[in-house]
């Protein structure tokens, strides 16, 4: 218990543990919220009385499965980042091509 919130804290699977980070954001059985801390694959995360009675998270209790949703933008790049990295790795390396594609380079015309 925090002051008015409550503070819960979340094992999240491996495979999802690399997109959250603190003060991003994450769905929780629908319920959009912000992270509070991360320490490895956990986080934590505080309920204000408000989301606590609007949503299922009043039923939690300890080893409650939930659902998880990261943040797209953080899927995204990572695909964009490792596609770009086996580009170069391929020999491409980093073309005027690549960095106009992603937005660093403009027409000054």
């Amino acid at each position: 218990n925090e002051g008015r919130s409550i503070r819960f804290t979340i094992a999240a699977p491996t495979a999802l543990a690399r997109y959250i980070a603190h003060k991003g954001s994450i769905c929780v059985d629908g319920a959009s919220l912000t992270v509070n801390a991360v320490d490895g694959h956990r986080f934590e995360l505080n309920i204000v009385p408000h989301t606590l009675r609007e949503t299922i998270m009043s039923q939690y209790r300890e080893g409650t499965r939930v659902n998880l949703e990261v943040d797209l933008i953080a899927r995204y790049l990572e695909r964009l980042l490792l596609r770009d990295q086996a580009a170069i790795t391929a020999g491409g390396g980093l073309t005027l091509e690549t960095l106009a594609r992603h937005g660093f380079l403009h027409d000054p015309r």
